[in-house]
């Protein structure tokens, strides 16, 4: 679903919201911050974010900087650095801070019609 910018400014005073489309893929995701290394799963992936499971016992927490790794197919490596946006018991939500700039296309090609799509979302959704 395709949605313009200027009926995304006049939602911002209700409860719905537009945010990047989010593209549900699963893959391996490598987390990395001075030192400390957690494995994890992707739930899905924007041109802004990902959101992946929060790892057992994973410390962290809003506003941490991490890299993250992600493994699409046999050949594509996603390394970006990435800051926590929200933490819930079961996921972590990111956005990314800083894509290199090898990475770029590969991933906006990944990405494909989602890499420029908004979608509602809700509050209460997440």
């Amino acid at each position: 679903m395709m949605v313009d910018e200027e009926n995304a400014e006049g939602r911002q005073g209700h409860a719905d919201h537009l945010r990047h489309a989010r593209m549900k893929r699963q893959t391996a995701v490598l987390m990395s911050q001075c030192g400390d290394v957690w494995a994890t799963e992707l739930d899905d992936i924007s041109a802004t974010g990902a959101l992946v499971a929060r790892p057992e016992d994973w410390k962290g927490g809003p506003g941490d900087l991490w890299v993250l790794d992600m493994l699409f197919h046999d050949n594509l490596n996603i390394h970006l650095e990435a800051r926590v946006a929200r933490v819930s018991r079961d996921r972590i939500g990111f956005e990314f801070a800083r894509i290199p700039e090898d990475k770029q296309a590969p991933l906006w090609n990944l990405l494909g019609g989602y890499a420029d799509t908004l979608e509602p979302w809700s509050d209460l959704e997440d």
